[in-house]
């Protein structure tokens, strides 16, 4: 794909990696407005040192587009070089709004495709705009997005679950009441390793270190916590008859520690009681 020459029919078919990934980077990075008329604009903005990658975009996209450098001043730093790709084309625009980007403010509002796609692809596209990937401060690998999108959240963590066998529930931080979904050690190495891929189109410094991921290895010390086990509606019926936390344990081969804490979240409506209580 990336060495053949665009076309109009072509544009933004999410079956091609290179689209379905264009795609979920303009989801979660791009900008759609509308001017008078029939006017508008697609604008991305991204630091100057990725400037490759709105050049694949350029190359991908069969109207006309130009790139423009910017330089401002932001609150991490003086001076901030970054470039914007912009896209001024009714056809293109309207395309794109119609498979999923919406005009104006779209963080919450965001899904994935209602069409077919690729959707490693897709996904590498909204971590590469939205998501980082490299070692923490301990040195540990991992992979992770932060999205206000309660649907794009939801369909990493079941996609994600596949690749790594580990389930994460998502919930809303706080503060600023947005989903940080995170994955480390050996969840990360799997999920890099599955999205980005040999040859597959993403942001070069994000493709290198999801690369580094590969080399670390688990030391003998550091013990693998299991997976935590999730309660299932028949288990809570099971707790709320026994009313026992020690007689539920031996029922449900759990800890009473578990069962004397489920059943408080139960009774105190921390948690939903199941459905025929």
């Amino acid at each position: 794909m990336a060495d053949c020459e665009p076309s109009v029919h072509q544009f933004m078919d999410l079956t091609v990696p290179e689209y379905a990934y264009m795609f979920g980077f303009l989801q979660a990075d791009g900008h759609l407005a509308k001017g008078a008329g029939q006017k508008g604009r697609l604008t991305v903005e991204i630091n100057a040192r990725d400037v490759e990658l709105l050049r694949r975009f350029q190359k991908l996209t069969p109207y006309y587009s130009s790139i423009t450098e910017r330089t401002r001043s932001t609150n991490f730093a003086k001076t901030h070089n970054s470039v914007v790709w912009r896209l001024c084309s009714l056809e293109a625009r309207t395309k794109l709004n119609e498979l999923g980007l919406p005009y104006g403010r779209k963080s919450k509002t965001i899904t994935p495709p209602g069409v077919e796609f690729s959707d490693r692809d897709y996904l590498r596209g909204v971590i590469d705009a939205d998501g980082s990937v490299g070692y923490t401060r301990q040195g540990l690998p991992f992979i992770s997005l932060t999205t206000a999108s309660t649907a794009i959240g939801a369909y990493l963590s079941s996609y994600a679950v596949k690749i790594t066998g580990v389930e994460r529930t998502i919930k809303r931080n706080a503060r600023d009441d947005i989903y940080n979904i995170l994955y480390w050690t050996e969840a990360a190495q799997a999920l890099s390793e599955h999205l980005y891929y040999p040859g597959c189109l993403s942001l070069e410094r994000k493709r290198t270190a999801a690369d580094s991921l590969a080399a670390w290895i688990r030391p003998a010390d550091m013990r693998i916590a299991p997976d935590r086990r999730r309660w299932e509606e028949w288990e809570d019926r099971v707790l709320l008859r026994l009313n026992n936390d020690a007689a539920a344990a031996t029922e449900l081969g759990r800890t009473e520690q578990s069962c004397y804490m489920r059943l408080w979240r139960l009774r105190t409506g921390r948690v939903r009681l199941p459905r025929d209580q």
